[in-house]
This record gives structure tokens, sequence and C-alpha cells, in this order.
């Protein structure tokens, strides 16, 4: 019985290097690549009809065609084999269209089903939606040695038209690893958006974004409605409420919470700090963490991972929970909770009537320490806050039922 190939990988393909005599390496079911002694690497597909060894059938130069497209390839002239028919005529016709691959769009094909297919389907969706929106529309159906810096510039400032900088300056870091795959595979010599520098497409020293009410309301009403699992939710919301850093709320663990006097305290080991930080928490706040606390899933953790050995969630998952929603809020982070919270406090404390509010006082079981003494106006800029956070989710909910 002959020895099985081991299925090569994109990785090992790209190591493949010449020797003094060409040779042939096999993936298997017939599909093999030939590496010559310029270096050059065409794949090829070996059969057997009536019982005896055909010459090798060329499927086509490595450069221009995947290992994914190779593999399809080769499966449909094993099905003409076992037919008992020759693959040659039809892989004749396959190579026509291989010239195709000078343009750009048909590069950029090979480049997503090559280079991309180990990375992450986020980073694999925001490659894809950059090369659909804004540059295969503009220059795929170019020649890749026709592109030149000059239109790499005129679709950063496209999309910069539209109020999109950070977006901008992505496209052209797209490009820029497009072309760099495309010079590896020997189909460009030279990467137009190297000259391009990032800095004349947009700098960025600060971020300034804040959510406006209406914003708060539709990402809390979306995240609520959402599939995502409820403790996921409740971190989301909390990490609106409590407008600590996600890393502090991912790794909170319950012996941090005093949820009688509605305080959390965070350790100045886990924060690196010289001090605990106090976070007194809203009448909201402490019901979900109630709800997360009985039954709980983890001895130590608020937000354990679902892995389990009892540990964190990763610091990741919050993000790219939102991220799977698709959420209608133009360029958003997490960390822009934080800034929002500040921003709409700012203005809550303008006004007199927040002054006077009795929602959160004291703590919820009426006792006093000296340290909720000195966080009183820090826990009724909390509280305020919170009911802030309501109103908005409350307003819009009653907008989409057309009530007044």
């Amino acid at each position: 019985m002959p020895r099985l190939a081991v299925p090569l990988t994109e990785a090992q393909i790209r190591a493949l290097e010449p020797r003094a005599t060409r040779y042939c390496v096999a993936d298997g079911n017939g599909l093999v690549i030939e590496v010559m002694t310029t270096g050059t690497k065409v794949w090829r597909f070996r059969y057997t009809l009536d019982g005896q060894r055909q010459p090798l059938v060329t499927i086509g130069d490595y450069r221009m065609i995947s290992l994914r497209v190779a593999r399809a390839k080769a499966q449909k002239y094993a099905e003409l084999v076992a037919q008992g028919l020759s693959p040659v005529s039809t892989a004749r016709r396959d190579r026509g269209a291989e010239s195709k691959a000078d343009l750009l769009r048909e590069a950029a094909e090979l480049y997503l089903a090559t280079e991309m297919a180990g990375k992450s389907e986020e980073y694999r969706r925001t490659t894809r939606r950059a090369l659909d929106k804004d540059v295969l529309p503009a220059i795929g159906n170019m020649p890749i040695k026709a592109v030149t810096a000059e239109h790499i510039v005129a679709i950063c400032e496209r999309i910069k038209s539209r109020g999109s900088p950070k977006m901008a300056l992505h496209t052209r870091h797209v490009i820029k690893r497009l072309f760099a795959y495309l010079m590896a595979r020997q189909l460009a010599t030279r990467n137009p958006a190297e000259v391009v520098p990032a800095r004349s497409i947009a700098t960025f020293d600060s971020r300034a974004r804040v959510l406006s009410g209406d914003e708060i309301g539709i990402m809390l009403r979306s995240i609520d409605a959402s599939s995502i699992r409820r403790p996921l939710k409740l971190a989301l919301h909390l990490l609106v409420l409590t407008m600590v850093r996600k890393s502090d709320l991912v790794e909170a663990t319950w012996t941090e919470f005093d949820l009688d006097r509605a305080l959390w305290t965070l350790p100045a080991a886990r924060l690196k700090k010289d001090r605990d930080q106090l976070v007194p928490l809203s009448r909201q706040a402490v019901f979900m963490l109630r709800e997360l606390q009985y039954p709980r899933a983890s001895r130590n953790f608020v937000f354990p991972s679902v892995r389990g050995n009892d540990r964190p969630i990763a610091k990741s998952t919050l993000n790219q929970a939102v991220k799977a929603l698709g959420l209608d809020v133009e360029h958003f982070v997490l960390h822009d909770f934080r800034r929002t919270a500040a921003a709409h406090l700012r203005e809550l404390a303008q006004q007199p009537d927040a002054l006077n509010s009795n929602s959160a006082e004291t703590p919820q079981n009426g006792e006093q320490d000296a340290d909720a003494d000195n966080a009183t106006e820090p826990r009724r800029s909390m509280q305020r806050w919170a009911d802030f956070v309501d109103a908005q989710i409350e307003s819009g909910r009653q907008a989409a039922l057309g009530t007044p």
C-alpha cells in the first residue's frame, strides 16, 4: 500500500528552496508542487490512466494559484480520471485564466485565500472590508505593476473626506501588507504604499470620542437584546456604570466587593499602585453583581472563563462581544465609556436638581463608616450617572414603541 502524503501548509511551501535539480513534494490526492532550479514553484497533477503512469499535468504557477485552489483543481482532475478521462485538455483551459492574476483584484483574492487563512475571523473581516469597499473599486482592475503611490493617496483622501481618517490609515496599512505579500510571491516588484508615510494620512495624538445619550441607549439596548452570554451583557453594562478600566473589571474577584456597603475595593497590588482604589457602586451595579453572585460560576472571579480552571475571561472577550454585535456606533472602542461618563457627569453636575438627588446618599443597608463618609460625593456621582444611563435606555425604548 503506497505511503500517504502528509498535506502541505502554505508556510512549508514558501520555505521550499531550489536544489541542483528540480524536485517534487506531494500534497496528496495526486497534487504535487515542483520546485525548479530557479526557485519557481509549479503545481502539477500526478495520475495513472488505464494502468499506466501518465506525464504530470501542469496546474499552474504557485504565485498565481493558492494551495486551496490547487487542491480543488486536483480534486476535479481526479474525478475525471476516475471516469476514465484524461484531465489534460481541462487543465489547459484552466491555465488560460492564470493571466488574470496580474490584475490587483485577482491578486487580492489570492492574498485573502492564502495569507489571511490563518488569521482571526475579525482580522480577515476588516481586511476584506477595506479591500471591497475602497481599494478594489478604485484600482482592482489595474495591473499590479501599474499601481502607484498616487493611487494610494487618492484612495485615502476619499476615505478621509467621509470623515474617517482612522479608516483611511487602516486602508493604507492593508494595501501595504497586500503588496508586501505580492512582492514575496514575485508578483510585484515594489510596494507603492511604503512611500506613503502614515503620518501624511492621519495622526492620532489622543482620542476624544464621547458617546451621546442616544448612542448610550442604542448600545445598551442592543447588548441586552443580543444572544451573547448573560454574564457578558452584565459585564458590558457594569463597565459603563463603574467607569473602571476593562482589565480592572474582567479580573475582579469576589473578595473585592462589599455589596452590603455598595463598595468595590480594587487592591493596590492588582492595580500596581501605592494605594487601593475605592469605587462606590450604584444601586443598579449592586443589583447586577448580586445576579452574578447567586449562583456564581467561580469561587474567585466575578467573570470566570467558560474554559474552567477558575480563571477570568480574556481581556479581549468584551471587545469581541461588542464587535460581533455590529453596533451602529461610529468609531467606538470600549475605553470610550470612561471618557463618555466623565463628560456627561460634568454636564449633570451643572444641573441644580442633580445635586438634590436622594437616590444613593447612603449604602443599601443604611450603615456608614469612614470609607463611605469620604466617598459621599463620588457615590452621588456614580448614582447620578447610573440613573442617567437608565434614562437613555428607557427613552430609546419608549421611542421605539411610539409612546410619549
